[in-house]
């Protein structure tokens, strides 16, 4: 908070309270002045019953060293009496120079009013130092204590006092007798006396009282939650000053004024001033004391001391006022009213500092210091006698009122720290839980594939088997490496945390570094059309650093780039700028968005993964790297941009010898190196082979970690399986496509999607017979395996699993697939095989009744019969495939019987593209031909035309038959191929459906509207 603007705030403030003060002062003094003149004032014209309250100011008669006796008027006579202006000190009349204050006196006012036996008269006394009684025509009404002409034995009591009375005279004549022996500072009159109706009166009484009870009770209260708040665990000492300091405020609001703890107690006079000494005291005191506390870093070593020094003078003054008399107290003053004054202006200079430290909180303690200071000058002034005042509490509320919101708002921060708190902690426990799930994945996993390749190389008892088996063993020994280092993140976390981290520096060649942890990070590229580059000069100097912990840096950034990079490059590059050199690991991955910059070197963070299921690892590498690089006098710093990749940069200080290795190097000659890694471009066509085997199983594994693939091409060899790897599920999809898939293999934890997605992708085309599905992961809850299992899988397999048992799992699910695939083949030869007794019978009647017509035609129909029967009883039916040619000669035979026995009421339009060199499903285009005639032409009566449509389309053949018979319903045809037909005909398009689907991916494509045809098509990879 600026300077201007803290003054502007405190003018707003300050003017505020003024004005208040203003108002309420001009509110309650009366509306009209009456002034004694030599003695005497006339009241005949004034109201009292208009409730209006008249302040006795002016000239009264005053008798010094003598107390008038009304009863004796000539003793008015005899004695000297001069004017004295009330309110007012008496001390110049007294004459008495050691202690001009002290004595005793008459004063006397004579009162001109309407006479009126039935009015009630009222008198309010001040407080009159020390002793005073009131006569009114020459009767005592009232007194506090007992004015007598001696100090020993008057009695003093200095408190407000009412008396009432009623007179028929038209004179009211008023004697106080005064006596005072111990109040140095004033004597006399020094306060107004008030006169008007008893009503008005105890109006003016009722509302002073009222109003110094309502900021007690506010104060009170004040207390009483800052005690709770201490008992209730906020162990402040701040909380008890403040309530400390409230409590003394209360005792000098009820020690001041109206004096109200005097009415209600029997306090004498000496300790009334005993306890008016304590409490301002304390207000002082304790404010300093709140103050510091608030505020620690406002106060210096050196104002420590002052405040302990100012403690210790508060404390022997308090003592001396509790143990002399208030007569000897008084002489001191002067020092109570500078020690009361000193925090009132210190306390606000502090709050200003503190302001223009930036510790805006402040502003309340110096709003609070402003109205208090406020509230003391007004009390000086109003104790001057320059002023008429009442009781005002609006400076006292708004000042404590302001303290408090101090409090408020410490509370309110610190409800919202501490729910900020339980959310990190809550984040921070959600953290753990993942940092163990991810823990045991991270752990599980490389032990799965050690236990696998082991077990693997033990099962290899052939000599040829050598080189596979040091192949298997380089695979584990780079697993164990990477379980190495995943472990020393865990240990290094801790250190780094504890500061025992130790670096051995030397004098070390970052081009070497770079180029082993790039030789290790290759094996993760596998799979993956990743290029990884090192273009870091020869000709840079040496770095002074610590080998290990700089190979730990490269590794944990290259890892990093590795996981969240699918295609492109990862580049590792250096340059020098004064005395660092500037390493930079640059990939075109997935990118980092401005938010998780800012939290990307946290420990445990992973950064935002919701466009990924996981991201894989602990968390730890960044952090670590960050850490790390610091130790070194270094700075890791990110730039990214999503979608186009990622660029760490760090520095480390060149070594001192680096100059010289340098100078020796001529730059000229030398090149730059680029070396990379591409061992994932060869693996990486997705494509199969048309050189394999046809009777092995087809297996799709599919896992964003190379290394378990590895390890599952280990477990499944060769010469049993075609494996085709992925490391992207969505890739995967893409592949479905390409080829009749045995069986899926799948990592359940994977980015961008999961094996879960996998599996219901995947569903949605395939049947659980149709396509199997194996999930494989190290997560082995019970939710997780429910999952799998609800996602579509077939089985669960958990890390680390036994080799043998994997193969028996695999086995088992693709020989369901095996099973399936041969039933509906055999399914199909078996119902093509079962020639329709209408079918026979009708084909039968139409060779009866050619041959009393014409034989040339009944001879062509019994060829055309053979042939049909031929074709439909083939062994190649049993095949998986056939030729286009041997289909369509099935068709032909069957259309030709059909147009035998319909006539002109069938018409046949083929449209087949010339040259079609192409092998399809058995019993794929006759089914649907023969659904076409019967259940779509002959139903109508007068026929209809039969469309048959083969055109090539590149790497696809699209085959259509449409007809122009009589349709489906939308409802039919939503659900022709979900279930078993009731009634079968023929082979029935369910099994025509089923296979084509396995084989190509997409089933039968049915188009169908009722008066309109219907049209069938799918598509046949060439």
């Amino acid at each position: 908070m600026t300077m201007k603007k803290t003054f502007l705030i405190i003018s707003i403030f300050l003017l505020s309270l003024i004005s208040i003060r203003l108002v309420w002062v001009f509110l309650s003094a009366p509306q009209e002045h009456r002034n004694a003149v030599q003695g005497q004032i006339d009241l005949r014209d004034w109201d009292f019953s208009s409730d209006r309250v008249l302040s006795l100011n002016g000239q009264w008669e005053f008798y010094p060293h003598h107390f008038l006796n009304p009863s004796q008027e000539t003793t008015y006579v005899n004695q000297e009496k001069i004017m004295l202006q009330v309110p007012g000190h008496w001390g110049d009349a007294l004459s008495n120079t050691k202690d001009p204050m002290f004595g005793y006196g008459s004063y006397r006012l004579k009162i001109q009013v309407t006479p009126d036996k039935d009015r009630l008269y009222a008198i309010r006394m001040p407080s009159i130092p020390s002793s005073s009684e009131l006569l009114v025509n020459g009767r005592l009404l009232a007194n506090a204590g007992a004015p007598t002409s001696h100090a020993y034995s008057y009695i003093a009591r200095n408190v407000p006092y009412t008396a009432s009375f009623t007179t028929d005279r038209s004179e009211i004549e008023i004697v106080i007798h005064i006596a005072n022996y111990d109040d140095r500072m004033a004597g006399g009159l020094f306060w107004p006396v008030k006169l008007g109706s008893e009503h008005a009166i105890n109006k003016v009484v009722w509302f002073s009282n009222a109003t110094q009870l309502a900021v007690c009770l506010i104060l009170f209260l004040h207390a009483l939650y800052t005690i709770l708040l201490y008992l209730l665990g906020v162990r402040q000492k701040a909380l008890l000053y403040f309530a400390c300091l409230i409590v003394c405020a209360i005792i000098a609001i009820l020690i001041d004024d109206d004096r109200l703890l005097l009415v209600w107690l029997p306090i004498t006079y000496e300790w009334m001033y005993k306890l008016y000494y304590l409490s301002f005291l304390g207000v002082a005191l304790f404010l300093f004391h709140y103050a510091r506390q608030l505020m620690p870093e406002e106060f210096t070593e050196r104002s420590r001391q002052g405040l302990r020094i100012y403690s210790i003078a508060c404390i022997i003054f308090a003592v001396f006022a509790l143990l002399l008399p208030v007569n000897t107290i008084m002489f001191a003053d002067m020092i109570h009213m500078l020690m009361i004054i000193i925090p009132f202006l210190v306390v606000p200079t502090g709050a200003l500092r503190a302001l223009r430290k930036g510790n805006t909180d402040a502003i309340y303690l110096l709003l609070g210091a402003t109205a208090f200071t406020a509230n003391v000058i007004w009390g000086i002034i109003k104790n001057t006698g320059w002023m008429e005042m009442g009781y005002y509490p609006i400076d006292m509320v708004v000042g404590f009122v302001v303290f408090s919101l101090f409090w408020f708002k410490r509370y309110f921060r610190s409800a919202a720290q501490t729910a900020k708190l339980a959310e990190q902690l809550q984040k921070a426990d959600k953290q753990k839980d993942d940092f163990l799930v991810n823990t045991s994945h991270e752990l599980r996993n490389p032990l799965h594939g050690i236990l696998t390749i082991a077990q693997t190389v033990l099962e290899r008892d052939h000599i040829a088997d050598a080189e596979k088996n040091r192949e298997q063993l380089r695979l584990l020994l780079s697993i164990g490496k990477k379980m190495s280092y995943l472990l020393n993140d865990l240990l290094d976390i801790t250190r780094l945390k504890d500061s025992t981290v130790r670096l051995h520096v030397v004098e070390l060649r970052i081009q070497s570094v770079a180029s082993g942890v790039l030789d290790m990070i290759s094996v993760m590229m596998e799979g993956k059309d990743v290029r990884l580059v090192n273009r870091i000069p020869e000709t840079l100097p040496a770095v002074s650093a610590d080998e290990n912990r700089i190979i730990q840096v490269m590794f944990n950034l290259l890892h990093n780039a590795a996981k969240f990079t699918e295609q492109g490059t990862i580049t590792v590059e250096a340059e020098c700028k004064g005395n660092l050199a500037y390493i930079s690991v640059t990939d075109t991955g997935i990118g980092i968005d401005e938010d998780t910059q800012q939290i990307i070197f946290e420990s445990y963070e992973q950064g935002n993964t919701n466009n990924m299921v996981r991201a894989s690892g602990l968390g730890l590498g960044l952090s670590i790297t960050k850490q790390l690089v610091e130790l070194h006098q270094g700075t890791v710093t990110v730039r990214s941009v999503p979608g186009e990749g990622s660029s760490f940069t760090f520095t480390l200080p060149l070594s001192n010898g680096s100059n010289d290795y340098a100078a020796s190097v001529q730059q000229a000659s030398v090149p730059i190196v680029y070396q990379e890694t591409a061992a994932a471009m060869s693996m990486n066509v997705v494509e199969p082979s048309t050189t394999l085997a046809p009777d092995r199983p087809h297996i799709l594994a599919v896992d964003d970690d190379p290394i378990n693939l590895n390890i599952l091409e280990s477990v499944l060899p060769a010469e049993h399986y075609d494996i085709v790897i992925s490391t992207s599920a969505q890739d995967a999809l893409g592949m479905l496509d390409t080829r009749e898939w045995d069986l899926i293999i799948a990592d359940v934890m994977m980015p961008h999607m999961s094996g879960y997605e996998l599996s219901r992708a995947i569903r949605e085309r395939y049947s659980m017979t149709e396509l199997p599905i194996l999930l494989l992961t190290a997560r082995s809850r019970m939710e997780d395996v429910e999952a799998g299992f609800l996602s579509g899988a077939n089985d669960y397999v958990t890390k680390p699993v036994d080799a043998a048992e994997l193969r028996s799992r695999v086995r088992s699910l693709t020989g369901i697939k095996k099973s399936v695939r041969e039933r509906l083949r055999m399914e199909a030869a078996w119902l093509q095989s079962q020639i329709q007794p209408h079918f026979l019978f009708n084909t039968l009647n139409a060779v009866i009744a050619l041959s009393d017509i014409d034989l040339d035609r009944m001879r062509n129909l019994l060829h055309a019969f053979a042939d049909y029967l031929r074709t439909s009883f083939d062994f190649q039916n049993a095949e998986q495939m056939i030729s286009l040619d041997h289909e369509l000669d099935l068709v032909r035979a069957y259309l030709w019987i059909e147009q035998e026995r319909f006539g002109d009421r069938l018409e046949v339009i083929w449209e087949v593209d010339e040259g079609l060199q192409l092998e399809i499903p058995p019993l794929s285009i006759q089914p649907i031909v023969e659904n076409a005639v019967r259940h779509g032409i002959s139903k109508q009566p007068y026929g209809g035309k039969l469309w048959i449509r083969i055109r090539n389309e590149g790497q696809y053949v699209e085959i259509s038959v449409t007809d122009n018979g009589i349709g489906m319903d939308r409802n039919t045809l939503e659900h022709l191929l979900d279930k078993p037909q009731e009634r079968r005909s023929g082979i029935g398009l369910l099994n025509t459906n089923q296979r084509v689907k396995q084989l190509y991916g997409r089933g039968l494509h049915i188009h169908s509207a009722i008066g309109h045809g219907t049209t069938v098509t799918f598509w046949v990879k060439r």
